[in-house]
């Protein structure tokens, strides 16, 4: 019986003991696990992170695209005009030998293009508003001139002709004068061709943009402030040519 007894006592020792090293063995096996599984917990995140960066980005490529097709049929139009203006010069300038046919023909046509010419600039952006206004009403005047011979008067108008199609793909900075809640503000324009026309007080404190469709100032938050500052900073040859992130109208 004693031996029978030494015997079970012996087998759980050894029992106890193989369990033991089962354990040891396990543990690592276990804690490995666990740690493999915390990363994979982490790179999870990481991926949800950068799939939600992607969607976004995604949004926003979308977004631009739809601004930049805007954009293209607004210059599209704006390529046909001056591309019509341009070959109307080419044909009159071609038709200016024939000077006795010409000068029966080019009054009335030069006061149908100063006509046009004023409609443009009612129609257009408003920059620049006295500058333009002036220039037309020199050619008007002009052409009352028995002092200018009808060649000059031509030219004259054909140069403001270029001057406004200049307007299209220039960017200039100007002082003027912008009523901002029924007081008048001493403010500093950017325009950006045509595609844009922004103004900001002196102070920076206010900001605008027109709106070509609704054709009135719209009051821009703060946010842009250091883009417009940028901006006139830019078109006064301050600071060399960047990308500027700006509001701009679409136009279908």
């Amino acid at each position: 019986m004693k031996l029978f007894n030494s015997l079970l006592l012996a087998s759980a020792l050894t029992a106890t003991s193989a369990m033991a090293q089962d354990d040891n063995v396990l543990k690592p096996v276990v804690d490995e696990a666990a740690k493999i599984n915390e990363s994979a917990a982490k790179s999870q995140d990481k991926i949800n992170n950068i799939a939600d960066q992607i969607d976004n980005k995604l949004q926003a490529f979308k977004t631009l695209n739809k601004e930049i097709e805007g954009l293209e049929v607004y210059n599209n139009q704006l390529r046909k005009q001056i591309a019509n203006q341009e070959q109307e010069m080419a044909d009159l300038n071609a038709s200016i030998d024939e000077v006795s046919v010409i000068e029966r023909q080019i009054t009335p046509l030069m006061i149908r293009m100063i006509d046009g010419l004023e409609q443009f600039v009612a129609l257009d952006v408003p920059f620049l508003p006295e500058e333009r206004s002036k220039r037309i009403e020199d050619l008007k005047s002009m052409m009352d001139r028995a002092d200018v011979s009808p060649s000059e008067k031509f030219r004259r108008v054909m140069e403001a002709y270029q001057v406004e199609m200049d307007y299209g793909r220039t960017m200039e900075a100007y002082s003027g004068i912008h009523k901002i809640d029924g007081s008048e503000r001493d403010v500093e324009f950017l325009r950006l061709g045509r595609t844009a026309l922004i103004y900001q007080t002196r102070d920076a404190s206010s900001q605008g943009v027109w709106n070509k469709q609704t054709r009135q100032w719209e009051e821009l938050d703060s946010s842009y402030r250091t883009q417009i500052t940028k901006g006139l900073r830019m078109a006064k040859k301050q600071l060399a040519p960047d990308l500027l992130m700006l509001p701009v109208a679409i136009t279908d």
